[in-house]
């Protein structure tokens, strides 16, 4: 993979600005790749794209290859014909600051029924035989995630565990009599995800115009409650009853006397291996029909894993198992060649993750937020980074720069301070030139960095499960003076000049 020095911000898609209550494909999308073109920044940084479930976490999604449709743009819709004019002027107020989860998927859910009436009473044949060619170019999962969604929506989104026993276990007769009398609810399910690809697309494509890449995010893991593993138990370690075996987490270490117990389902690599690993092959293709680099988040657990037996209240009792190491990437890499991948290896990283990595020359992942803990050898401190990494500031799980250097120690403010020659007045902006000076390869920051904001816009706060994920900039902070800022420090490092990285 040839990577040239360049930047890049990031911005969740949910966090762009916009009056329908959540950022999505709409013209604030577009006008987000044009500042980053001022900007002359070559790199837009987005979370998983995939619907979300419980928290509504985009790291513990309903499915692996679905988008998100709370980010289709009801304009786009109107100009199709499957809103009326109507339908958009008497949309709710909502907050500027945040994504109010609820109220956006309330009145969302009532479009989305219109839109599904009127596309059944379209007479548009170009857009009808689009929508099945989507159909039959996304077949391995589109129906599967249709008929999960309409189970889950007739049982007010229970998880699919406290389904009936036929649904659940996918008796054949239980389908069938269910598609047979919600068969408009599955299909509504499926012109969504065609709306939300064409949407995405279209506005993929502008940024590929506009010399702009994405650098997406894949979970190592599937949350329980979803699509993927209620069509595909064989691929998880699920018992006979299709309850987990074992889930994943982390052991206890300085953060956490207990670990982290995430709870989601471990994949069954044994099986996996046996079928030349195609679910993940595909969950990769397509992923890259959406992006173009893409971050393995957990990327250790493909060398070894934490398997905690299913039941235990904390991670204490886990172990660790090896996981499926190079066969999985050397699979991948007969299929589809060039591996694109950004390997997310912060934390405690052991020599056979660090061979791995090193192995298919993935860039590594830098945190300058990590950097102040100790002396001039930390490995997070922009001297010690090695060239072929990628360097952020902070990224979606941690504090805002600004918050961080609030709550932070007294050590660590000393150190940071000193580190920065005493420019602590603008913390922010100071860190991000910082990671820009550095030898990385790619420099990155949150939004949130970029317009000196404090802790109180931080994206996620892990192992908190309320007040997540609802940060949104208004479209007054994409200032001119701002690109000038960024443009000024690409230049003035060379990160402005980056060459076109290859489309697929």
């Amino acid at each position: 993979m040839h990577l040239s020095r360049a930047s890049g911000i990031l911005l969740h898609v949910s966090s762009l600005p916009g009056r329908y209550g959540i950022g999505g494909c709409g013209k604030e999308a577009y006008a987000w790749v044009d500042f980053l073109v001022r900007c002359g920044v070559k790199y837009w940084q987005i979370l998983p794209l995939n619907p979300t479930g419980y928290g509504n976490s985009p790291y513990q999604g309903l499915s692996a290859f679905a988008g998100n449709p709370l980010f289709i743009d009801p304009e786009n819709l109107r100009e199709l014909g499957l809103l009326n004019k109507a339908a958009l002027e008497h949309a709710p107020r909502f907050p500027v600051r945040k994504v109010d989860f609820d109220k956006v998927i309330r009145w969302k859910s009532r479009l989305f029924r219109e839109a599904f009436a009127n596309f059944k009473k379209s007479q548009n044949r170009a857009l009808i035989r689009e929508y099945e060619d989507f159909l039959a170019n996304n077949a391995s999962w589109i129906m599967d995630f249709a008929l999960f969604m309409a189970i889950r929506q007739s049982f007010k989104q229970a998880s699919w565990k406290e389904w009936p026993t036929g649904l659940k276990m996918r008796n054949s007769n239980a389908l069938k009599d269910f598609e047979e009398k919600h068969q408009d609810d599955i299909q509504a399910h499926a012109l969504l995800q065609f709306l939300f690809h064409r949407q995405w697309k279209a506005l993929r494509d502008y940024t590929h115009r506009k010399g702009v890449f994405l650098i997406g995010d894949i979970p190592i893991f599937m949350g329980y409650d979803s699509a993927d593993v209620w069509a595909n138990p064989h691929l998880f370690q699920l018992d006979e009853n299709r309850e987990p075996l074992a889930v994943a987490g982390v052991p206890p270490d300085f953060f956490s006397a207990t670990g982290q117990l995430w709870g989601n389902p471990l994949y069954d690599w044994e099986i996996h291996q046996q079928d030349g690993y195609g679910w993940w092959i595909q969950r990769i293709r397509e992923t890259l029909k959406t992006v173009d680099l893409i971050r393995l988040d957990h990327f250790r657990g493909f060398a070894g894993y934490y398997r905690i037996p299913a039941g235990e209240v904390t991670a204490e009792n886990g172990r660790w198992v090896p996981g499926p190491d190079r066969s999985l990437f050397d699979a991948m890499r007969r299929e589809i060649g060039d591996l694109p991948f950004i390997a997310e290896d912060l934390g405690v990283i052991t020599p056979d993750v660090v061979e791995l990595r090193e192995r298919y020359q993935f860039p590594g992942m830098k945190l300058l937020q990590f950097a102040f803990g100790g002396d001039a050898d930390n490995e997070y401190l922009p001297h010690n980074y090695p060239c072929n990494c990628a360097a952020y500031t902070g990224t979606h799980d941690n504090n805002t720069s600004a918050g961080w250097y609030r709550s932070a120690s007294e050590h660590e403010r000393h150190l940071c301070a000193s580190y920065l020659g005493g420019h602590t007045r603008d913390i922010a902006h100071e860190m991000i030139r910082a990671v820009w000076q550095s030898v990385a390869i790619i420099a990155i920051a949150p939004m949130q960095d970029f317009l000196r904001l404090g802790g109180w816009a931080r994206m996620n706060t892990p192992s908190t499960t309320t007040g997540n994920w609802e940060w949104r900039m208004t479209a007054s902070e994409i200032r001119e003076d701002l690109a000038d800022w960024v443009r000024e420090i690409n230049s003035a490092y060379s990160r402005a000049k980056g060459g076109k990285y290859p489309v697929n």
